[in-house]
């Protein structure tokens, strides 16, 4: 009994240590491989626990190899937009400037039921109320309501409100998104100069910049 109660113990106190090695995520803010991971470590663990013919070890290290995985996998993403959008996949806008997009449930087989679920859970009853809505990936629904619905006093005193457009990244960790800065309309040589004028040298020391939703460029500078 003591023996049993010493291993439960020791695999516990590993399972525990790993986990808060790998992040403080929540289940539901985890990726797919983040999931898949801790799924596996639980279940590495139990056996060792429950039997008691299985050597300690022959659970310890399934668990340190799987978390080595995690963090290479985890440095790769951060290092890597492509690798991260291998690993991870991609935001899936689902509704647009108010609209279904029919192709892109197809594709990640949600019917519209569900859809409307997901709205109703974020309190959103109303379809018509909706601008954007995005699938991320690690699963969850961000909504962008409608101008006219983001807030009680706005809606109540029929103040005219601009458009919004969803924000555009320009810059992660020194790296231009290409494809969103030529969608954007501008130019690398734009770019620079919007940077410089943020008091940054150089695209490479840049940690992230975007343009917000109003149209207004932001950067923060990589820290030293």
């Amino acid at each position: 009994m003591i023996v049993i109660f010493i291993r439960a113990f020791v695999l516990y106190m590993i399972v525990v240590i790993v986990m808060r090695m790998m992040g403080k995520g929540q289940i539901a803010e985890m990726q797919p491989f983040e999931l898949v991971i801790t799924i596996m470590i639980a279940d590495l663990a139990a056996t060792p626990m429950e039997n008691t013919s299985v050597p300690l070890i022959n659970g310890v290290i399934p668990i340190l190899t799987l978390l080595s995985g995690q963090v290479i996998i985890s440095y790769l993403s951060l290092k890597s937009t492509k690798f991260r959008g291998l690993i991870c996949g991609k935001p899936s806008i689902l509704i647009h400037k108010g609209r279904i997009v029919q192709s892109e449930l197809r594709r990640l087989r949600i019917n519209v039921n569900d859809l409307l679920e997901q709205l109703r859970s974020k309190e959103y009853l109303n379809l018509s109320d909706v601008e954007y809505a995005i699938l991320e990936t690690n699963g969850q629904l961000s909504i962008m309501p409608k101008p006219d619905k983001r807030g009680v006093i706005t809606s109540d005193l029929a103040v005219a409100v601009q458009q919004e457009e969803l924000p555009v990244t320009l810059i992660i960790d020194g790296k231009v998104n290409q494809n969103n800065l030529k969608r954007a309309g501008y130019d690398m040589s734009w770019l620079l100069k919007q940077t410089e004028n943020e008091g940054i040298k150089g695209l490479h020391n840049v940690f992230f910049a975007f343009i917000s939703s109003e149209g207004n460029f932001h950067a923060q500078e990589k820290a030293k």
